[in-house]
């Protein structure tokens, strides 16, 4: 079920209406009945699997605290994370090997005999398979106790505002508020409301708005100049986080109507003054995890240098694999791993740069070239991300040192985008739309929004909440777009 759809305009409060009625015993088995009904609307078969892995899983919790061998208790992580990443490794990445070694054994004149699946991805698989494997390995390390109440655990898993798309949260946050009673209050169903107001503002209005430009340039970018595909660029690297951070702010707040508290999981990321702070501020979740998971085990930072530059590039192209089961993911995650290396290497560099020229005793401006400088990589990097293809991605970067050639004739001539996918006015639409978006988050990170809101009077206060309702109906696209990390 799409949170931008009537279909959830009906099951939400319906949902939060019958969970604050029904007595608290029952709570856990109607928050589990909806995630089911939720997980089923987009193709109801694939709870089978959802079901088979959560029941792998409770099991495999209980007996790895029960166990007393060391052993034993590896040997049942072991088990629980091979059933995960073999579900992950059929239903998401098996095609994906299987047609580059084919495309490998062509190359030395052999045929390759496996078969390719026909099944579709199932929704939010790499999100709920992650985050029940932050449980196992939790209870394996005595951080969580192992959950007896297999309702409670499924919940854990299913629980419908973050099922599909995270935020990826820790057992030890979440499990534990399923048996907490929650009375209504009314300060935190405000804030929930107005959180996912927000983020359907960012979804409809801005995301959605920006993708009638991105999805027809990036579908066919051989199609279009060079200033288009940059401005195309800009536009997806907005999209995306207001996709994403929209479809978080939705999770978080439906949840918080209900009294649960689930993780931040964006923090204005395009205001990161390096890739290092980016990854601190996108997706906060998910880098978590590789960092607790991943990095860590493998070394982290406490090993020699050489082997902690492999160590950040093994995380950076794994997390791009994790996106996707394409070269196109493969590549996105290597330049990241390589853009971090730099940053490290280059640090020093970069300070000594910044007091050599004075711009470091001027902390605004040095603050602003990291800023501008940290976008265009990220922006970079998302070409990759958002291309059909390698090819394609290649070809648009290339097409991309043209651009300050392009602006300067339009400048000379007086003239404007000849090829733009769309009207003028839907353009600068777009545009006014993502100033929009830095000049609220600008304000809310100088002084919380609701908090200036709350000193305001009550016609002012509700005068600001009717207007973005109004903006949600009147501006928004309603062609039930699925938010991008659906497929992931």
């Amino acid at each position: 079920m799409l949170f931008n759809s009537l279909a959830f305009l009906i099951f939400f409060p319906v949902v939060t209406l019958l969970y604050f009625l029904v007595p608290h015993a029952l709570r856990w088995g109607l928050l589990l009945f909806a995630s089911c009904f939720f997980y089923m609307f987009f193709k109801p078969e694939y709870i089978l699997i959802l079901g088979a892995t959560i029941f792998i899983d409770y099991w495999a919790g209980i007996l790895i605290e029960g166990a007393t061998e060391p052993g034993k208790r590896k040997r049942y992580l072991s088990l629980s994370i091979i059933a995960n990443v073999g579900v992950l490794a059929v239903f998401k990445y098996y095609n994906f090997f299987n047609n580059s070694v084919s495309g490998l054994a062509l190359l030395f004149g052999v045929k390759n005999m496996l078969p390719v699946l026909k099944m579709a991805l199932p929704i939010g698989l790499s999100f709920h398979t992650f985050q029940a494997m932050s449980y196992t390995i939790e209870v394996y390390r005595g951080k969580q106790k192992a959950e007896r109440h297999f309702g409670i655990y499924s919940l854990y898993v299913m629980f419908y505002p973050q099922l599909v798309a995270g935020p990826i949260e820790r057992p030890q946050n979440l499990i534990h508020q399923f048996r907490e009673k929650h009375s209504f209050d009314y300060d935190m169903v405000m804030s929930g409301l107005k959180l996912m107001m927000w983020g359907m503002f960012k979804k409809v209005v801005i995301a959605d708005r920006l993708a009638l430009v991105t999805d027809r340039v990036f579908g066919n970018p051989h199609k279009y100049s060079a200033t288009t595909l940059g401005i195309a660029v800009v536009f997806f690297a907005f999209q995306i986080y207001c996709d994403f951070s929209g479809y978080c702010d939705i999770a978080i707040g439906s949840a918080r109507v209900m009294g649960f508290k689930l993780m931040r999981n964006f923090n204005r990321p395009y205001a990161a003054i390096s890739i290092a702070d980016f990854w601190r501020r996108w997706h906060i979740s998910l880098s978590g995890w590789f960092r607790d998971y991943l990095y860590i085990p493998l070394g982290g930072s406490r090993v020699s240098i050489p082997r902690m530059y492999v160590n950040i590039m093994i995380v950076f192209i794994i997390s791009g694999l994790w996106h996707g089961a394409n070269w196109t993911f493969v590549i996105w995650g290597a330049l990241y791993g390589v853009y971090y290396i730099i940053g490290i290497i280059a640090r020093k560099i970069r300070s000594n740069s910044a007091i050599f020229t004075g711009i470091g005793k001027i902390s605004w401006l040095d603050k602003t070239l990291q800023i501008i400088a940290t976008f265009t990589l990220v922006s970079l990097a998302w070409v990759f991300f958002r291309a059909n293809s390698v090819a394609d991605a290649w070809y648009i970067l290339q097409s991309l040192l043209s651009v300050p050639g392009e602006v300067a004739r339009m400048v000379l001539h007086h003239s404007f985008v000849s090829d733009a996918p769309t009207s003028p006015f839907k353009l600068l639409e777009c545009v006014l739309v993502i100033i929009l978006l830095e000049v609220v988050q600008y304000v809310h990170a100088q002084k919380n929004i609701n908090t200036l809101l709350a000193a305001q009077p009550r016609y002012l206060r509700w005068g600001v909440y009717y207007a973005v309702v109004l903006a949600i109906i009147y501006f928004g696209i309603f062609e039930n777009r699925e938010f991008i990390y659906f497929q992931f």
